[in-house]
């Protein structure tokens, strides 16, 4: 199974966003965070540092990723897809990990991690 996927519309987003970035070593940080409704929420940034003891890297559908090893579990196999519609675009996250989602879709939790629900949800 791969550790992520990212579809070419996705892919095709991500890249013109990297342009922006002044470095070349720039990277799509992908991972998860404590927090949101359900208790764990995804984190998507870019990040130009690898720490080689708490990082993986790898490249997918043309992106360089880095995640932090903690968060493979929770997220493998987890599609990045990118929707464009009426109201503008944005990134849209299916983690078959995830047994249960809010109803925004931006936190989940998985059987093995439940995270930290934010009490004001």
């Amino acid at each position: 199974m791969n550790n992520l996927n990212i579809t070419d519309s996705a892919s095709l987003q991500i890249q013109e966003m990297m342009k922006e970035e002044e470095s070349e070593q720039t990277r799509l940080r992908f991972g998860v965070k404590g927090g949101g409704c359900s208790g764990l929420s995804y984190a998507m940034g870019f990040d130009d540092e690898v720490n080689e003891e708490l990082d993986i890297t790898f490249d997918a559908n043309s992106i360089p990723v880095v995640m932090n090893k903690q968060d493979l579990d929770v997220v493998v196999g987890t599609t990045i897809d990118f929707k464009q519609n009426m109201m503008g675009g944005g990134f849209t996250i299916d983690n078959p990990n995830a047994i249960a989602n809010c109803g925004c879709g931006s936190s989940f939790k998985t059987a093995t991690n439940a995270g930290t629900p934010d009490k004001d949800c």
